[in-house]
């Protein structure tokens, strides 16, 4: 008895392109809400450190468009001995002689990454002056932690400039804040973390390793130049926002 077989073909649902597009449709309108996102967060957390709405939502546009702005303050340059290698008419052997070669290193403030987060430290510094000595106290030990740790753990990298964990100084500043204020209110332990996530990065992280910087081959040092991601604004930001 023969044996018959039946072929049915499959109808395509009219929904499977729409599904097959629906990860596509979802990352452009999680791109087109990141900004705004960002922006209510950053404005959410500029006014817990004190500034009125209008004042945080300059600054928080200052920080971004900021971020492209580098300005030159020093520029170093230097004279190093490189080796190079002369080979013999046929190949087999060679040489060693030296050459000089001049280099430079142009030291530049990022106005997004640096220059606005240090003016808020200041500000915030200003803050805690009138909250009485235990708060002035605690926010010096937070700010010396911070750039000790920040210190110990930056690197510099050849091409880059300075690199160090991202994470690592506002969780240290938060946690010091609390363990030192642990009576204080929010406003002070706030303006604590903030002050040490940002004092960390600029001085630990970024001036005392300005002579490992020359020492090594960067075009220039921006510090704060990865703008609005820098680890300048991070660990202020995020210290202020988990404190």
């Amino acid at each position: 008895m023969p044996v018959q077989f039946e072929y049915r073909s499959r109808t395509q649902s009219p929904l499977s392109p729409l599904i097959g597009c629906l990860p596509v449709f979802l990352i452009l309108i999680l791109m087109c809400l990141l900004p705004s996102l960002l922006f209510d967060l950053g404005h959410s957390i500029l006014t817990k450190l004190g500034l009125s709405s209008a004042v945080a939502g300059l600054t928080v546009i200052g920080v971004f468009f900021g971020s492209f702005i580098n300005v030159p303050v020093y520029e170093f340059r230097r004279d190093d001995l490189q080796p190079e290698l002369r080979y013999g008419p046929i190949g087999q052997a060679f040489e060693r002689d030296y050459q000089r070669v001049s280099s430079r290193t142009q030291i530049a403030i990022n106005i997004g990454g640096c220059l606005i987060p240090v003016l808020l430290a200041i500000h915030q510094a200003v803050r805690v002056a009138g909250f009485g000595n235990s708060a002035i106290l605690a926010t010096l030990i937070v700010a010396g932690l911070s750039i000790g740790v920040c210190y110990k753990t930056a690197r510099p990298v050849e091409g880059i400039g300075i690199m160090m964990p991202g994470l690592v100084p506002p969780i240290l500043c938060v946690v010091s804040s609390w363990i030192l204020l642990p009576e204080g209110t929010p406003e002070e332990r706030t303006a604590a973390a903030f002050i040490g996530g940002v004092a960390g990065p600029v001085i630990g992280a970024d001036l005392m390793h300005l002579r490992d910087v020359l020492k090594t081959p960067v075009g220039i040092m921006s510090i704060g130049g990865a703008g609005t991601f820098d680890g300048i604004v991070l660990s202020g930001m995020l210290a202020a926002l988990l404190s």
